[in-house]
């Protein structure tokens, strides 16, 4: 099947060092222009050590991109699927060049971020901008796909490995869902009406329990906590933290939990380090049984949902009048635009051009 208008697919990612020298320059990518001191970043840069200097992500974009390749291949749909990162090699400016020689004049582009918030969205959609900006003259046109924390690719992935971990675990373990923490102040600007990080997530979150708990004839006790808090300690962040609350959960004699990384696509450092590592040791010393469900990572469904997500696109963009999206989970919030909204997600510290969106 033909795609135009789009000349190719952008797998749009945030990026991790590929060995030990990478790492701190890496982290000074990252966290440029936010003073936050040198000895600060070489201690998060040690989490690095446990994994041999390098982060998973970049192997999971290249898996991506290829099981991509693979469902466009078998679906005969016939669009060339690149990459670029906005903080480590391959760069974003990188990518867009590359399009740009290959001939590329429309493209759709995939985050590898579910939810709406400045970090998650506008931020890389403001990176996009610059890239083109920075390539200047024959630099393609860039559309997002839409926000898909609500698409059953998505959310079917964490409704399995949520009923599988808890077939593991005790009787009356208790399923807790985990995200990457925000400020408040960022999540009180997400969404054209404020608030639309935490909602989008406590809605997924409601959604997975209840179908697990349909699934196994038994009621659910659930949470959502945060992981990744970074800045200064005077800024409010989202709570609870994980180990927290994990500690919480054994106060109250719980015994055991079903951890679930609802915000995230792959098992990158934030599910590794905060979860795998620094999380599993904090319930193993409060004597909780510990479980980590698997992310979507590769999953056919998720796979299969970008493909979906393309053709809606290429749909709409030829003008053509589209059905209603492949069935957005029922229950959850909508709509999961394609352009964002004028206003959403604004930057707090001013406003910079963003590409893929109405502002």
């Amino acid at each position: 099947m033909a795609a135009e208008p789009f000349d190719a697919l952008l797998l749009v990612s945030f990026g991790g060092p590929e060995k030990p020298a990478d790492v701190l320059p890496f982290l000074e990518n990252v966290t440029r222009g936010r003073g936050i001191p040198r000895e600060r970043l070489a201690e998060v840069g040690a989490h690095y050590d446990l994994f041999g200097g390098r982060s998973p992500i970049n192997d999971q974009c290249r898996a991506l991109r290829q099981a991509l390749v693979d469902e466009f291949s078998a679906s005969g749909l016939d669009l060339p699927v690149f990459w670029g990162n906005r903080n480590w090699d391959p760069y974003l400016v990188d990518a867009v060049r590359e399009l740009r020689d290959a001939g590329a004049r429309r493209v759709v582009c995939l985050l590898t971020s579910a939810y709406a918030s400045y970090s998650g969205c506008r931020q890389y959609r403001e990176d996009l901008a610059a890239a083109v900006a920075e390539v200047g003259e024959g630099a393609p046109v860039l559309t997002r796909l839409p926000h898909y924390f609500n698409r059953p690719g998505f959310v079917a992935p964490f409704v399995d490995g949520t009923q599988e971990a808890l077939a593991r675990l005790p009787v009356g373990a208790r399923v807790v869902f985990v995200t990457h923490s925000i400020p408040e102040a960022m999540n009180d600007a997400s969404g054209p009406d404020g608030g639309r990080y935490v909602a989008e997530h406590r809605d997924v979150s409601a959604v997975v329990a209840a179908t697990v708990a349909e699934r196994i004839g038994t009621r659910l006790d659930w949470d959502l906590a945060y992981c990744s808090r970074s800045g200064p300690p005077a800024m409010p962040w989202l709570e609870p933290d994980i180990n927290d609350h994990l500690a919480t959960l054994a106060d109250k004699g719980v015994p055991g939990v079903a951890v679930v990384p609802i915000g995230f696509v792959s098992d990158h450092m934030e599910v590794m380090y905060d979860l795998d590592t620094e999380a599993r040791a904090t319930a193993e010393r409060l004597g909780l049984a510990f479980a980590r469900v698997p992310t979507p990572g590769v999953d056919r469904r998720f796979v299969a949902m970008v493909r979906e997500l393309v053709l809606e696109r290429i749909t709409t963009a030829r003008g053509e009048i589209a059905e209603p999206p492949a069935a957005a989970v029922e229950g959850l919030l909508g709509p999961a635009w394609g352009d964002c909204p004028a206003g959403c997600c604004a930057n707090l510290r001013g406003p910079r051009p963003a590409a893929c969106g109405a502002d």
